[in-house]
């Protein structure tokens, strides 16, 4: 669980000050930008009424917003600049983020945006097609089930945004790095792998377009260099973990 915080701060500024109330927070962001305990901060203004003003600020902790941000060298420059606005603020108080949260529909999942079910099935398909006949890679995966494909794309199908179907049928990340233990994959088998998922993806069909392709991309290194890590001998397997759940990351899809 995160001890992350999150500080809303809600003004009321007489519509004549507004433009030096942005001003002077233009500034102090500054200083929370370069605060260790500041995950994020944004401004918002009151679509319904210009006076209302809400700052949402995620801080690493409430201690480390109140002992170490505010006891700061940077908290006196911070301070300088919104010091006249104290006394319109109407409300400033931390708050503990719930379970209750989720995307939205406005950006898709990158399942969707692959094609679904069909779109990995096609991709696992070619792709350990392309595995059984690499000098590289065939070694490690001799004596391959029929539907290891078919389980690895329910996999693919889960961390990219799909239903849960390989946690239901097979289990969580747990149960998928327990098929690694014991397989000393080098560092050469793994690049081999990643560079033929991609060679698959654009045999399936997959998306091309930038922005899924490197998210596409991002997910298969950071999957293959756990594979590594838990194949080596005497390596600590996890315990009991979700499959994790890929999104776009720096780049949402481009859409015109």
């Amino acid at each position: 669980m995160t001890n992350q915080t999150v500080e809303y701060v809600r003004y009321r500024i007489p519509e004549e000050k507004s433009a030096e109330f942005l001003a002077a927070y233009t500034r102090a962001a500054g200083q929370l930008a370069a605060s260790p305990s500041c995950v994020d901060y944004e401004l918002a203004r009151c679509e319904e009424d210009f006076e209302h003003f809400v700052l949402r600020i995620t801080w690493t902790s409430t201690e480390d917003h109140v002992e170490g941000f505010r006891k700061s060298e940077l908290f006196p420059a911070f301070l300088a600049e919104i010091r006249p606005y104290i006394p319109y603020i109407e409300e400033m108080r931390h708050y503990t983020p719930t379970a209750v949260r989720g995307p939205g529909a406005s950006v898709p999942t990158l399942y969707a945006w692959a094609g679904g079910a069909e779109a990995f099935a096609r991709l696992t398909e070619v792709f350990y097609d392309k595995v059984l006949k690499d000098d590289v890679l065939a070694p490690v995966f001799s004596g391959l089930a029929p539907e290891h494909a078919a389980h690895v794309a329910l996999w693919l199908g889960e961390v990219f945004g799909g239903p849960p179907a390989y946690s239901e049928a097979q289990g969580g990340h747990g149960h998928m790095v327990a098929k690694h233990l014991g397989k000393n994959i080098t560092e050469v088998q793994r690049r081999r792998w990643v560079n033929l998922l991609q060679d698959a993806a654009d045999d399936a069909g997959l998306p091309t377009d930038a922005e899924f392709r490197s998210a596409f991309l991002a997910y298969a290194e950071w999957g293959t260099r756990l594979a590594v890590h838990f194949s080596a001998p005497d390596v600590t397997p996890p315990g009991d973990q979700p499959v994790p759940r890929w999104t776009w990351g720096a780049a949402p899809p481009y859409q015109p």
